[in-house]
């Protein structure tokens, strides 16, 4: 089967919003086996709408849209895919009740406006929008099929689940592609290559694959065949997990770093605190992003000026005279602060020189102490790194080796048990 992907909206021709529903829509078709050989991206003009969507209806069996069913006068879409098919558009009461119920659901009014989204292509089937106002519409045709989905990606997602991936299983004609995915904190991408050179060689290339992030990896492993599949893949998932070791923080795919945090804080009992200079409490807002995090987070101090250092975290004036505030003793005196003054079972802590200016020869732009002080005889690890990038990815960079370096003291805390 062939597919092709429009996205339609003016705003997706600029610079400030990307089109990531693309992505999710393609990660669907690759996982069946589904050849996509167009995408595209068309502003919302009614003539150039048309004229892209005949083109794709002739080069491709299915053919998947997302937006452009909103209720304003540019939202083209089902008008458009009417006039290529050459099929009427019918207002459904049905639909247009479940909209108002929708709005009357929220104490809100609906507005005349919205009416235009219980417009149904003659033919077409409604797939429920449970996460929104516009329906979407799967159309049969005598090429093939179409999909029109709302653009908004929460409610996009949740169609997919509920209505592509399904007709994908009756329709694609193949076994779907297994998928799994091991998340690696802090480790460059070519280090990975190397490290993983025998799993290429005793499961091939084409099953691995690497997408680096800022401090975080993923290797995506895939394998096609129904059972004989599944166990190929457990066997490369075995064999990849060994060969990376305690640098895999997860194998969930939706997990973050600070959420597996969270979870061995939460399992172990302890709980944390933070000091942070160049990162402005980045790492307490990541910790305070997880769900029940108040049960094993305490608090964080933000000390940027020297002065903040002694007063809140009792820095001693002479340590930072001598090594200067972006250094180890200083960075270990202020996890030890941050641990004492806000009486937490571990102290993480920050300093360090984010850019673009500040830095000098012996202290470059980049250059970043983590420390961290814990409950075990005051027990405490340290970090100097050594940043690429401007000011927004060195600091994202530190929250990441900041938090892993957490994440493995506790591993170790605990046996060295690591969550699936």
């Amino acid at each position: 089967m062939r597919a092709a992907i429009l996205a339609v909206g003016s705003e997706l021709l600029g610079t400030e919003r990307l089109d990531t529903n693309s992505l999710l829509l393609t990660a669907q078709l690759e996982r069946f086996g589904v050849v996509l050989c167009r995408k595209a991206v068309v502003g919302d003009e009614l003539e150039e709408l048309g004229g892209l969507l005949g083109e794709l209806i002739g080069a491709a069996e299915l053919v998947l849209v997302t937006g452009g069913l909103g209720p304003t006068a540019d939202d083209l879409t089902r008008q458009a895919v009417a006039t290529a098919l050459g099929r009427r558009l019918i207002e459904s009461a049905e639909i247009g009740a479940d909209i108002e119920a929708k709005f009357a659901s929220f104490g809100m009014r609906m507005p005349e406006v919205n009416r235009r989204q219980a417009e149904v292509i003659e033919g077409a089937e409604v797939l429920a929008n449970r996460r929104g106002t516009a329906p979407g519409l799967r159309i049969d045709h005598e090429r093939g099929t179409l999909f029109l989905f709302p653009g908004v990606p929460h409610e996009l997602e949740a169609m997919v689940a509920g209505a592509l991936v399904p007709w994908l299983e009756r329709h694609a004609g193949g076994p779907p592609r297994e998928e799994r995915l091991l998340k690696v904190a802090c480790v460059p991408e070519s280090t990975a290559e190397e490290t993983l050179a025998p799993a290429y060689e005793e499961f091939g290339t084409k099953a691995i694959g690497l997408l680096a992030s800022a401090g975080e990896l993923q290797v995506r492993l895939t394998a096609r065949g129904g059972a004989a599949g599944r166990g190929g893949l457990d066997r490369l998932e075995q064999r990849v997990a060994e060969l990376m070791g305690d640098t895999v923080f997860t194998r969930r795919p939706g997990e973050t770093l600070e959420a597996v945090v969270g979870g061995l804080l939460g399992a172990a009992g302890y709980t944390v605190a933070t000091a942070e200079s160049c990162t402005g409490g980045l790492v307490a807002e990541r910790l305070t992003r997880v769900a029940g995090s108040s049960l094993w987070f305490v608090g964080s101090a933000v000390t940027y000026a020297d002065r903040l250092k002694v007063e809140l975290l009792g820095i001693d004036v002479e340590l930072l005279e001598r090594h200067g505030a972006v250094s180890r003793e200083v960075a270990e005196a202020m996890a030890t602060g941050v641990r004492e003054r806000l009486s937490s079972d571990y102290g993480l802590a920050i300093t360090g020189i984010a850019g673009p200016g500040g830095g000098t020869e012996e202290k470059p732009v980049g250059t970043v102490h983590v420390a961290l002080a814990g409950p075990a005889n005051g027990s405490s690890a340290h970090r100097r790194l050594r940043l690429p990038g401007d000011r927004r990815r060195v600091r994202r960079l530190t929250s990441q080796w900041a938090l892993d370096l957490l994440r493995r003291e506790l591993l170790a805390a605990g046996g060295g048990a690591r969550p699936a």
